[in-house]
């Protein structure tokens, strides 16, 4: 039996992934499709100034692909996008990824168990199995605010940095204080004129323990790569502490939140900017953040934090809601990401003419984030409710790629299809969602809850929890059928 025409969308950490592993189990007809001019999603898009990650590289790599060149404990935009880029030429996945495609619209064909695909070049493309990964961090979202288009200076969000604006000596008005902002605004602050920082909702900073490697390091780690994998187990076992912070009772939480304390009222002095940057919610509610620079930089002379809303604005500047305006020459969101409208925009129909869209009204929801009742031979990494509020998410599409693998094998098998059962998902979402409520996340307003409140976004438990609940795919939790004749 031949092997299943196998495509994939997104050709980041989760596309890039999945297609090793199902080329290492023998699955050779493979296509990735990448809208984008290269590989590499989140790290190839986002270039603002210190870009960085926040886990440490020995975490947040492939198990498959350990990396003793890494330059530092938590590495850059630039030395993550060269070791996904290195990693693919060494599985050979260069040959099999095309870039500048984009899906606009998958349709399911019930008579002949594949799916079509609608792509942006005009053209059409027909999969045995069709598998999403275009993440949750991929879609930029710009606020509407009233005056935006009256603006006469430059303005973009930092996952589309325009690199051509100098912004040396310019007044530059800072929309948002999120994990992209904390990084940047350090980068821009001692150059920039004037900074101002909108922040909505004060975020929770911790410091962060980075360093960079010697070339002893570096020597231990290629001659002993235990060396290196001990670290990256140490690192595993205090994420999965945190997890479990945010899941239940563990008391990691009021140890990072003493942490917070202590580092803000070591690194701003004045008493009035320390109340601005105080949380209202508790710690954890929205994704922790690690910075050795975040808290100087808004304590520096040419930096001003502004609590009050953006309503509108002008040609030269920013109104908030007391009325003031805050003069400007460039405008920078850092407002985030689409996190729960996954796989927008693409319209994608199953079984019967279900759009997934509207199957999603209600808030998107998957069997352990993986399948979709009603869209046989469908599957999805890094889909609802498997993202963390801790650690590393490649860890999380690892086991997804793994579990999706043993779906292409029930369909090679079978030559048909494949579709989990709804009462099952329904039992796994019911669990998922109950679990949410008694979280940190279950009361309190964060990107992590769609416009209804429903969490979609975060998994309840540990990674290790997830790694074993998904190791092995049960069959009698499937329908799988055979085609006709």
């Amino acid at each position: 039996m031949t092997s299943p025409r196998i495509v994939i969308i997104g050709a980041g950490f989760g596309g890039l992934g999945a297609a090793i592993e199902l080329l290492q189990h023998g699955f050779t007809d493979v296509t990735v499709l990448e809208k984008a001019a290269d590989l590499g999603g989140v790290w190839r898009d986002n270039t603002y100034p210190n870009a960085a990650c926040d886990v440490p590289s020995s975490l947040y790599s492939w198990s498959f692909a350990p990396n003793p060149g890494w330059a530092r404990r938590y590495s850059g935009q630039a030395d993550i996008l060269a070791y996904i880029d290195q990693v693919a030429g060494r599985f050979g996945l260069r040959e099999r990824i095309r870039t500048g495609v984009e899906v606009t619209a998958a349709t399911y064909d019930e008579a002949r168990a594949t799916w079509q695909l609608d792509l942006g070049t005009g053209e059409t493309l027909e999969a045995d199995f069709l598998i999403s990964a275009v993440g949750q961090l991929s879609r930029p979202v710009v606020p509407r605010i009233p005056g935006a288009e009256t603006f006469a200076g430059p303005a973009f969000h930092s996952a589309e940095w325009d690199h051509s604006v100098d912004l040396a000596g310019k007044r530059v008005v800072v929309l948002g204080t999120g994990a992209s902002a904390i990084q940047f605004v350090p980068g821009i602050q001692p150059v920039a004129g004037r900074v101002t920082v909108f922040q909505r909702s004060a975020p929770y900073v911790v410091p962060k323990p980075d360093r960079g490697y010697t070339r002893a390091h570096h020597r231990a780690f290629a001659r002993l790569p235990r060396t290196q994998a001990w670290g990256r187990t140490l690192t595993w076992f205090a994420s999965e502490q945190l997890n479990k912070s945010l899941t239940g009772t563990n008391p990691m939480k009021s140890v990072l939140e003493k942490a917070w304390r202590l580092h803000l009222r070591r690194q701003v002095r004045d008493p009035e900017l320390r109340a601005k940057l105080r949380p209202d919610y508790p710690i954890g509610c929205k994704r922790l953040l690690f910075s050795n620079d975040w808290y100087p930089a808004l304590a520096a002379d040419n930096v001003e934090v502004v609590t009050s809303d953006a309503v509108e604005i002008l040609p030269d500047g920013v109104r908030d809601a007391d009325g003031t305006v805050h003069e400007a020459d460039v405008i920078i969101y850092g407002t985030g990401f689409a996190a729960t409208e996954f796989l927008a925009p693409m319209t994608i129909t199953g079984v019967g003419g279900l759009d997934l869209a509207k199957a999603w009204a209600d808030g998107a929801r998957a069997y352990f984030g993986i399948s979709v009742p009603g869209f046989p031979n469908l599957g999805i990494v890094y889909g609802p409710n498997t993202n963390l509020g801790g650690s590393s998410i490649i860890n999380m599409m690892e086991s997804q790629a793994g579990f999706v693998r043993q779906l292409v094998q029930a369909v090679h098998v079978s030559g048909g299809s494949i579709d989990v059962r709804p009462e099952t998902e329904e039992r796994f979402d019911a669990e998922i969602q109950e679990r949410l409520a008694a979280s940190v996340w279950g009361g309190c307003t964060s990107w992590y809850r769609d416009e209804a409140g429903r969490v979609t976004t975060n998994w309840p438990g540990t990674v290790t929890e997830y790694k074993t609940r998904t190791a092995q795919v049960d069959l009698d939790d499937f329908v799988v059928t055979r085609p006709a004749g």
